[in-house]
């Protein structure tokens, strides 16, 4: 949030709160002038609303905000940015810590413009930083949701493995936090055979990046993301529609840095550790080929059925690697399946695991900071739809049925050490804005399971 002096503190205008079973009455208790201004400006009380109240000379008196006492949440303030005319405002009423800092960061969310490429002329309205909010959490929220919306927005021309590369180096240096980069044919000799053979088509190389932050002998927490920086399909090539969002095809390592920066940036006591496949799925005349068995870093032998289905291929490898160090925790995230936009929509984060406590510790948290998560079923019937008759496993179902489910169960044959794994299938992109998420680039479920980490591993 930008920095307020105390002289712009003391003239600040006052936001205040009335649930709208109180309407009538507050109403009853205004002057006939701002009787008047409620009627002008056809302001019923309805939930959400807000109405800005003029003083006798003309000047802003007050922000009046229509909310519920047990309905707030980070979003609740998050669409007053855009609507309020610039200048800087405060909250006239106390709110508990843990909500106070939910709604400060949902203010400063609200001013997100992603203006790399078109510099914007909007303006925002200001609030000062209720004084019993967390500033440090807030400006932690903020900058990790931003630069998740932010490294998805990119397109691929500025955000290739090479950039992506780039990305995790950043955040890699400022906590010290040591890198390793596997690139090209590096990436056969150290054993990511399937990362390889989906990203030596384009010409830019592939790449395993491998970062380490934490105590050695902290509780392991590895997250994994997936990072397609474009998905052409492959040789099975995608219809040019289906192609105009896949820069977002590398959400899920956007996902993995952002969460990497809130649990470094917070010194949780964990060792942590950050894979990301970075690559592009392109065409060439060396790309890998339907009905190609590949040899993953397991051993395990994976037949191509799609090379649109590349995604968990790359996440196998990396997985496996993860899974070798026996962790206490594995994440993953991918923007692995269009099943899993039909079965959640746009706006969940399909969620898979088997470990019933997990899932409830993150639903939990999911709830309270109002970054939804649902669980679909890591169903073991379905395995057989991934079948290969001369290979270990097929990379695509051999239905058109539950393709979350069977992407999920692919994934489960390289987590075999890992003492709780969860896999978060997500858009990592809003299709239609809300207050404080615009259209483009969003964070999905990092919020949540950043609560849920800071609990399991309390001081």
């Amino acid at each position: 949030m930008p920095h307020v002096t105390q002289d712009e503190v003391a003239s600040s205008i006052p936001i205040n709160l009335v649930a709208p079973t109180a309407f009538s009455g507050w109403c009853d208790g205004q002057s006939d002038r701002v009787k008047t201004w409620i009627d002008a400006n056809g302001f019923t009380g309805k939930e959400g609303q807000h109405l800005i109240v003029p003083g006798d000379d003309g000047t802003i008196s007050s922000v009046v905000l229509m909310k519920e006492t047990n309905s707030w949440d980070i979003w609740s303030l998050a669409g007053l940015p855009e609507n309020l005319p610039e200048g800087i405002y405060h909250l006239a009423m106390e709110l508990e810590a843990n909500l106070a800092t939910e709604v400060a960061a949902g203010w400063s969310l609200g001013t997100y413009i992603f203006d790399r490429y078109k510099k914007s002329e909007a303006t925002f309205a200001t609030l000062v930083m209720p004084e019993n909010a967390d500033a440090d959490e807030v400006e932690r929220l903020v900058f990790a949701t931003n630069l998740a919306r932010d490294l998805v927005n990119i397109p691929t021309s500025d955000m290739g493995p090479r950039a992506l590369e780039a990305a995790a180096s950043q955040i890699a240096g400022e906590f010290e936090a040591r890198q390793t980069n596997i690139v090209g044919d590096d990436l056969l000799t150290y054993h990511y055979p399937m990362v390889h053979a989906v990203g030596r088509a384009s010409s830019e190389a592939p790449r395993l990046i491998d970062m380490v932050w934490g105590d050695s002998d902290a509780p392991k927490v590895t997250i994994v993301g997936k990072g397609v920086c474009f998905d052409t399909g492959g040789l099975d090539l995608k219809p040019s529609a289906a192609m105009l969002m896949m820069k977002k095809d590398m959400g899920g390592a956007a996902m993995a840095l952002a969460l990497s920066h809130l649990i470094m940036d917070a010194n949780l006591p964990v060792r942590l550790r950050v894979l990301i496949p970075a690559v592009e799925n392109a065409v060439s005349g060396n790309a890998y080929r339907p009905g190609d068995v590949l040899v993953s870093r397991s051993g395990k032998t994976v037949e191509i059925g799609n090379t649109d289905a590349e995604g968990r291929l790359v996440l196998a490898d990396a997985m496996t690697a993860a899974d070798e160090e026996e962790p206490d925790l594995l994440i993953d995230f991918a923007t692995l399946t269009g099943a899993a936009r039909v079965a959640v929509g746009t706006e969940l984060a399909a969620t898979f695991t088997d470990d019933e406590g997990l899932f409830d510790g993150i639903e939990k948290h999911a709830k309270a900071v109002n970054d939804p998560v649902w669980r679909l079923p890591l169903w073991s019937e379905y395995r057989s739809l991934i079948d290969s008759k001369i290979a270990d496993i097929n990379n695509s179902g051999s239905t058109g049925f539950g393709g979350a489910i069977t992407a999920g169960l692919f994934l489960k044959e390289f987590v075999e050490k890992s003492k709780s794994w969860v896999h978060f299938d997500i858009m990592a992109y809003n299709n239609r804005a809300r207050a404080g998420r615009p259209i483009g680039g969003e964070a999905f479920a990092i919020r949540a399971v950043y609560s849920y980490l800071k609990e399991r591993y309390a001081r």
